[in-house]
């Protein structure tokens, strides 16, 4: 008779795997976060087990109350695990089995491959749900400073050079709009995993007469009426990582958007900028040059970026030789996941407090946005109104521009005379296109910096963030 052995797939062997093996492929020091979820799953099926006669309901009790309190045991920071026993899922079965008899049947029809993506699709449910939160977070803190500076206008900019101008709650509003991306990208992501996948079993099910749908609707595997979502091929759900891809790929987009946002911030409170200054609690000083404030925030923001784009990286790589159905290379698929989990959560955490501390320098941002080089492209629509054909105005204009910069005047400041020469459809009032405040009103079509568009903008961004 075969001698019973600590790992759950030992009667095969005549020997234990090596210290060296077990250390090189165990899981349980990164995978037992997702104890609750494993717990979650292990409850419901059990349920359905006992649902369609495969245990009775005092067994189902039984192991519902172990599992309860082994839950109890690991919030509290006291349960132990053993790497032995390689994953969060084997720690917890083999614990729960020395107290309640009854849960030797409990992986009756289930696989650790069907089980560990049940996990892992109860955690992308959890995880998209609370980064979501996370991020509306940061989106109301930028929200915010619009609301204190709906009277400034800033020089909007292309190639890194000023082009025209905006009022800055246009520029802050680009960037609610990126992050709202990520959140609806973050919502698809939980579609995707709302799929049930206990009952798939290693690969090809089982011959059990078990009920996938009951087990779907007591996860909360279920559409928007509470009908039963469960996978559909037994050898994709266990095989099947987009969803892992596809998490990675919001987060990393998300650190690309927190990147591009922490960019602005890092050139607007340079010296040469000076719109904004950033909160001290979220910068930091020099060692050697006591003169120094550091926007330390927003670079470590970039740099989480490309460490975001690195996991997603790994997953794609990670997958795409792998024959079906399940690999133990597949293993390696969590560490990337869950650091993108984390990382994405404390971006999204320190984006909000650094808007949240901010003020800006309205005298700069009036000095900068004064410059009447940004409404040259008014010019060309002026002479446009007149009937102008828009390349011949284009031209015109440049040349004016090009008078201004020889004469080393202001473009607005030029003598009529000099203009006129340059295109007789410039009139004497061709000086009111450098009025601020008649080049934002006139932008008044949809996703225009126009004061009655930025209006509505507000409007529509205060019932999305509520």
């Amino acid at each position: 008779m075969a001698k019973p052995s600590h790992v759950t797939w030992g009667g095969r062997f005549s020997a234990g795997p090596a210290e060296l093996m077990l250390t090189f492929s165990e899981s349980v020091s990164f995978d037992r976060r997702l104890a609750p979820f494993d717990i979650q799953g292990s409850k419901a099926h059990s349920a359905m087990l006992a649902h369609v006669g495969i245990i009775t309901t005092k067994e189902r009790d039984a192991i519902h109350r172990g599992l309860d309190v082994i839950l109890g045991e690991i919030e509290a920071g006291k349960f132990v695990w053993d790497k032995k026993l390689e994953d969060v899922h084997m720690n917890i079965e083999q614990a729960l089995t020395q107290r309640v008899p009854a849960a030797a049947r409990l992986h009756t029809a289930r696989s650790r491959n069907d089980q560990v993506a049940t996990d892992m699709r109860l955690f992308f449910k959890y995880a998209c749900a609370a980064l979501g939160e996370k991020i509306v977070l940061a989106q109301r803190a930028i929200l915010k400073l619009a609301e204190d500076n709906q009277d400034v206008l800033i020089p909007g900019y292309t190639h890194l050079q000023r082009a025209q101008p905006v009022w800055l709650a246009h520029h802050l509003f680009a960037y609610l709009e990126m992050l709202e991306r990520d959140r609806e990208r973050l919502k698809a992501v939980a579609d995707h995993a709302n799929w049930c996948p206990l009952g798939a079993g290693a690969i090809a099910g089982t011959t059990l007469p078990i009920d996938r749908e009951f087990t779907a609707v007591q996860l909360g595997f279920v559409d928007a009426k509470g009908k039963p979502r469960v996978t559909q091929n037994s050898m994709d759900t266990v095989a099947d990582r987009d969803t892992f891809i596809e998490f990675a790929h919001a987060c990393a987009l998300f650190g690309v958007h927190a990147s591009r946002i922490a960019e602005d911030l890092i050139l607007w409170s340079s010296a040469e900028f000076k719109f904004i200054e950033l909160p001290d609690t979220f910068c930091t000083g020099s060692s050697l040059m006591p003169q120094k404030k550091n926007p330390d925030s927003c670079e470590l923001l970039r740099g989480k970026s490309a460490r975001l784009q690195g996991n997603l990286h790994t997953l794609l790589t990670l997958t795409k030789g792998l024959p079906l159905t399940y690999n133990r290379d597949l293993q390696e698929d969590k560490p990337p996941v869950f650091d993108s989990f984390e990382q994405t959560g404390l971006c999204a955490e320190v984006l909000a407090g650094t808007f949240t501390g901010a003020e800006m320098i309205r005298n700069r941002c009036a000095e900068a946005v004064a410059d009447p080089g940004l409404l040259a492209t008014d010019m060309a629509d002026y002479l446009v109104e007149k009937g102008v054909p828009f390349r011949e105005a284009h031209h015109a204009v440049g040349a004016v521009v090009r008078i201004a910069e020889k004469l080393t005047v202001k473009l607005n400041n030029l003598p009529y005379e000099e203009v006129r020469s340059v295109h007789k459809a410039f009139g004497p009032d061709w000086t009111e296109v450098f009025d601020l405040k008649r080049a934002m009103k006139k932008r008044a079509g949809t996703g225009m910096p126009g004061p009655v568009q930025i209006k509505k903008q507000f409007g529509r961004w205060a019932k999305l963030l509520k």
